[in-house]
């Protein structure tokens, strides 16, 4: 095994990152249909935060890459929170009531001779 104080920040980050991504695909696997509009807001909350953050580092300018990294993370934060909106009025539209049609069953006996 290697020493910690072998392991460099770019590798520590990397394992994180896998780490992160196989704990986040196993805990998605599992959650169920009644709780994914409640997840989706709360995702959609948090690539909001991301959102500000990548504007942050594109406005920061220190280097070329980060502010264009900063742009590419503004791009693709943006338009995962306008399709989690999307994707959620669209679950929650299904949860509603659909209005009755005018006159629908008022008046009519219904069947019969």
């Amino acid at each position: 095994m290697m020493p910690l104080a072998l392991l460099t920040p770019e590798m520590a980050g990397l394992a994180l990152f896998v780490l992160a991504a196989f704990i986040g695909f196993e805990v998605i696997t599992k959650v169920p249909a009644t709780l994914h509009t409640p997840l989706m807001s709360g995702a959609n909350a948090i690539s909001g935060i991301i959102l500000v953050g990548a504007v942050l580092v594109a406005a920061a300018q220190e280097s070329t890459l980060g502010t264009l990294l900063g742009l590419l993370g503004v791009f693709l934060a943006t338009i995962n929170v306008v399709g989690g909106f999307l994707v959620t009025d669209r679950m929650l539209r299904m949860f509603k009531k659909k209005p009755s049609p005018p006159g629908g069953d008022a008046g009519g006996g219904g069947g019969g001779a």
